[in-house]
């Protein structure tokens, strides 16, 4: 039999087609949650296979979301294979292992007779591959989409092997549970995704599962474990570390598993025994990567957990890039990449099944979280694709936010017309739904810029800041407030651009593009148009220090001028001392300001993300009486370092000093932010009020100072 014509519209009906000509009475219930089954491949199996009640054999669902692909094993012994996309079968891309093992009757219809061996139904079967996302919720307590594993879910399920399930600690599951279910049902491959602050998590997961009388396949891969790379190794001969986005490693790992191929032809991994070189990203030894092949669909991720996510209060987020343009000295780009971006065209179909989710949980603003480190790109179309991939997300009902480099604004090489343009585009982005950008300004003195490589100068990036407020764009900016090399002076310059006065402008609809890109250089023009709002009421985190990340070319700069210290693997840093102990004893407790203030701060950044209108606003307000404390610490430490000579022994007496200060600028916030919590929570709804209450009472309880080794990944 076959199914050419398209006469069921939708997945769901085309599932209960395929049902009814399976068996001659299924007893399925169909009439469940649908939608929700088909997003979950394991669901769906485990629904099917139990309202068959025996009428049917087996039953495998594989494939992407977007072209899900189900097996259905008849009384007779043949199948019955399905496209639940309506596409007919031979337009998809069949992986080379199912040639002589999986025959269609009607390969140009979505529904057809199938023939599998038991090389087929096995491969259809295994691996069992479980990937994790970890997390300390005392940190982070509200969730973002784990963007990282749905993405190696989308390329595993791709190859038609196995099945994938995904697991993530930010949707209530501990570590307990999580190791208690591995015991009980150990996969045949594990992924953790790992990032900054959770080496002790990763570390314990590894113990026991490595424990086990036959552990499965092992590879870890995220931002923290690829610094961590010959520490892992060294400790745990086995383990594989994926060294880049992981789609096309997680692929050819499904296909080593099988015994396809070696596990030197594993693209992007390092591993035990392999031929050794040198990198950027080691302590001492790197082992093999080979470079990583990536096509331009490889962003897009499966939605097992997006329902999940929003259960807990959190934020949906999507790729349409990766990589940068610029290669900052603090960043180290090894395991990122050169820019690359997807055509808008690949969209579309992902957008439409999110809406659906969204659809189901109205209290959460229909935005999305662009997380890409850089929205434009340099391509020679690079407006055109950037106004386009707007427009696809416009079309589909989102808002959205991102992030960009400032010299996507001004650059002090092009022309009034290139100003024109860029302005034009930005203006039109947010007619098209920008509702956010993040920008990483990192500083305003040129010095310090310059020892960034950040290729841009202070003067640039005051214009942009200005052509972006006019133009009124919504903005947000990072700024790394202290880094090891810097001077007193450049210090006290950065304290002054935080509080400049004449950013910040008003947006002003009334004027032209080209007038806004002019004008910000006039300063009779730049007076007609301020606000009064200092600067640093747009910058995201206030007082953030450098860090030193393994492998950076910064802190080579560091260790070449003898301040580099001991690595900390938790973190993926090496630790290291300031040219000048002051700005180091401001630094150390700037950072215990910070962590102090870390989870209500980020708590109320989250619920930001998924409200609208004046309770949007509200929230954000209240993160602005963090930012005034903030600069307020900030002041007293530029004065308590004017005071204080540049002496070990009198940066112990700062350092007292400093306690003082900042003891009573924490007891001041308390007393400010028990009111301004109360006023916000009244504007929320109930079950977000309650959030904000719990971890504001958290807050306020806490006693004295600790670091808590969190940071903030991607600027999200």
């Amino acid at each position: 039999m076959s199914m050419r014509s398209n006469t069921a519209h939708s997945p769901a009906e085309r599932l209960n087609l395929l049902l009814r000509l399976a068996a001659p009475a299924p007893l399925c219930n169909l009439n469940t949650d649908v939608e929700h089954l088909l997003i979950s491949p394991a669901e769906l199996r485990k629904h099917l296979e139990s309202g068959f009640k025996g009428q049917a054999a087996q039953v495998r669902v594989t494939g992407t979301l977007d072209r899900r692909l189900v097996f259905v094993q008849q009384q007779s012994g043949d199948w019955l294979a399905a496209d639940l996309s309506g596409e007919p079968h031979d337009s998809r891309d069949w992986p080379a292992w199912t040639n002589g093992h999986l025959h269609l009757d009607s390969p140009d219809a979505w529904l057809s007779g199938a023939r599998l061996d038991e090389h087929a139904v096995h491969r259809l079967s295994r691996p069992q591959t479980l990937l994790i996302t970890l997390y300390h919720p005392e940190y982070f307590p509200l969730p973002r989409f784990p963007l990282g594993i749905s993405d190696l879910a989308r390329a595993a399920r791709s190859t038609l092997l196995g099945e994938v399930k995904l697991a993530d600690m930010q949707l209530g599951l501990t570590l307990p549970d999580l190791l208690h279910n591995i015991a009980d049902d150990p996969p045949d491959i594990l992924g953790i995704s790992a990032t900054f602050g959770q080496h002790d998590l990763m570390i314990q997961l590894l113990e026991t599962v490595y424990g086990l009388p036959d552990p499965p396949v092992i590879i870890a891969g995220g931002s923290l474990t690829v610094r961590n790379e010959s520490l892992l190794l060294d400790q745990y001969p086995d383990l594989l570390i994926a060294r880049g986005a992981g789609e096309t490693t997680i692929a050819d790992l499904l296909a080593y598993w099988h015994g396809d191929i070696t596990q030197e032809q594993v693209h992007g991994i390092a591993y035990n025994g392999a031929a050794r070189g040198t990198g950027t990203l080691t302590i001492g030894r790197r082992r093999n990567a080979k470079p990583i092949s990536r096509s331009q669909n490889d962003t897009l991720p499966e939605l097992d957990l997006l329902p999940a996510t929003f259960d807990h209060h959190g934020v949906a987020q999507l790729e349409r890039s990766r990589g940068c343009t610029n290669f900052c000295s603090f960043c180290p780009r090894g395991h990122k990449g050169q820019w690359s971006g997807a055509a808008p065209a690949s969209f579309p179909w992902i957008l439409d099944q999110m809406g659906r989710i969204f659809d189901r949980y109205p209290g959460i603003s229909r935005t999305l979280y662009l997380v890409d480190e850089e929205f434009i790109g340099r391509d020679p179309d690079s407006v055109t694709q950037a106004l386009e991939m707007a427009s696809t997300l416009h079309r589909a009902g989102f808002q959205w936010e991102t992030s960009c480099r400032i010299d996507q604004v001004v650059r002090l090489d092009r022309d009034a017309a290139w100003h024109e343009e860029r302005a034009v585009m930005w203006r039109a982005l947010v007619k098209r739904g920008l509702r956010r950008c993040l920008f990483g300004v990192e500083s305003g003195v040129d010095s310090i810029l310059d020892r960034f490589n950040k290729e841009t100068t202070g003067e640039q990036n005051a214009l942009a800041i200005r052509t972006l407020s006019a133009l009124g764009v919504p903005t947000r900016y990072t700024y790394i407030t202290f880094d090891q090399l810097m001077t007193f002076e450049e210090l006290k310059a950065t304290y002054a651009f935080q509080g400049r006065t004449d950013l910040l402008l008003k947006p002003s609809p009334h004027l032209t593009p080209e007038e806004i890109a002019e004008g910000v250089h006039d300063p009779e023009f730049v007076a007609r148009l301020l606000t009064g709002r200092p600067f640093f009421s747009g910058i995201s985190y206030m007082l953030v220090s450098m860090e030193c990340l393994i492998g950076a070319a910064y802190t080579k700069q560091a260790q070449a001028a003898g301040l580099t210290g001991d690595i900390r693997p938790s973190m993926g840093r090496q630790d290291a001392r300031f040219a000048d102990p002051r700005i180091g004893v401001c630094s150390e407790w700037a950072q215990l300001w910070l962590d102090r203030h870390f989870s209500l701060d980020y708590t109320l950044k989250s619920l930001e993300k998924i409200l609208d209108g004046n309770t949007r606003r509200a929230v954000r307000q209240a993160r602005v009486v963090f930012k005034d404390a903030a600069y307020a610490v900030f002041g007293h430490m530029i004065q308590a370092i004017d005071d204080t000579p540049a002496t070990l022994a009198d940066a112990e007496k700062l350092s007292i000093r400093l306690r003082h200060t900042l003891d009573g600028q924490a007891d001041a916030l308390v007393a400010r932010m028990g009111v301004v919590v109360e006023q916000v929570a009244s504007a929320l709804p109930k079950d977000q009020a309650l959030v904000l209450e719990h971890e504001h009472a958290r807050w306020a309880g806490t006693d004295g100072w600790r670091l808590i080794n969190a940071a903030d990944p991607c600027g999200t």
